[in-house]
């Protein structure tokens, strides 16, 4: 079943769209303000992601990373408005030259075309003057980057935040890497996650807070039951509980024994 639905956060216009309806992992947000675009959806669901561009004046396409939920739908909208997407150096680097996508991440959002952007300054201005602060975080992606609307104290987080427990890990993500960009971001001034996964989260920085706090005490337990003698399934099933139907069909790319593998590696 198929997850379309519109709605407003102040003067955000916004459409939650995806091919399932399992959790808002399998459903994307984009989010437009003031002549801005957020990150562009899954290629799978231009069909309701078109008319949503189209209702839009869109003079700025704004990229967080170059997954193919955020960037799927990135060239078409630029064929569509004439705007060159905006992005971080990493993402144009990909982003130009193509990248493969697993079966089971097409599965769910299709492919992402080659697109050219046009990399981001220090700050990124919106029509009305405001200005977003780049943060590079990875961790999830080696180029994800977040945007800090300084003015409003609104962090749009790319795929920085989703949750506040995490559950799952692709096997390209690195722990140590997220929860240093964690502390990172927390380092700024924010109070509500603009998320494309979760929605809008207010006393959002404490959200983040909890998922770092989350995180690092996984990693602690992970690393007692590891020098006890544990093997990292074994710590997984009693961490985390059984894997499921998704990790078999991913071929455990994402699943929970790769977020107990990257643990482990967490030095504190």
């Amino acid at each position: 079943m198929a997850v379309i639905k519109r709605f407003s956060y102040k003067d955000i216009d916004a459409i939650r769209v995806g091919r399932l309806n399992q959790g808002i992992n399998t459903s994307f947000i984009l989010y437009h303000l003031d002549n801005t675009l957020i990150d562009t959806g899954p290629s799978n669901q231009w069909k309701y992601v078109k008319p949503f561009v189209e209702d839009k004046t869109i003079s700025q396409i704004l990229l967080t990373h170059h997954h193919e939920d955020h960037s799927g739908n990135a060239a078409s909208i630029a064929k569509l408005t004439g705007v060159t997407p905006t992005s971080p150096a990493l993402t144009h680097d990909i982003m130009k030259r193509g990248f493969k996508i697993p079966f089971y991440q097409h599965l769910l959002w299709g492919k992402a075309h080659k697109v050219q952007t046009q990399i981001h300054s220090d700050t990124v201005k919106l029509a009305n003057g405001e200005t977003l602060t780049p943060i590079h975080t990875p961790g999830h992606a080696p180029d994800l980057t977040c945007y800090l609307l300084n003015e409003r104290g609104w962090l749009f987080s790319g795929d920085l935040y989703i949750a506040n427990h995490l559950k799952f890990l692709r096997k390209d993500e690195d722990i140590p890497q997220l929860l240093e960009s964690t502390r990172k971001a927390l380092a700024y001034d924010f109070d509500t996650i603009i998320c494309p996964h979760r929605g809008v989260v207010e006393q959002g920085k404490q959200a983040l807070q909890e998922k770092y706090d989350n995180i690092a005490a996984l990693c602690e337990k992970s690393q007692q039951l590891h020098t006890a003698g544990h093997s990292i399934i074994e710590i997984s099933d009693k961490l985390l509980g059984k894997e499921t139907f998704f990790s078999y069909i991913s071929g455990f790319k994402f699943s929970k024994r790769n977020l107990i593998r990257s643990c482990l590696q967490f030095s504190g």
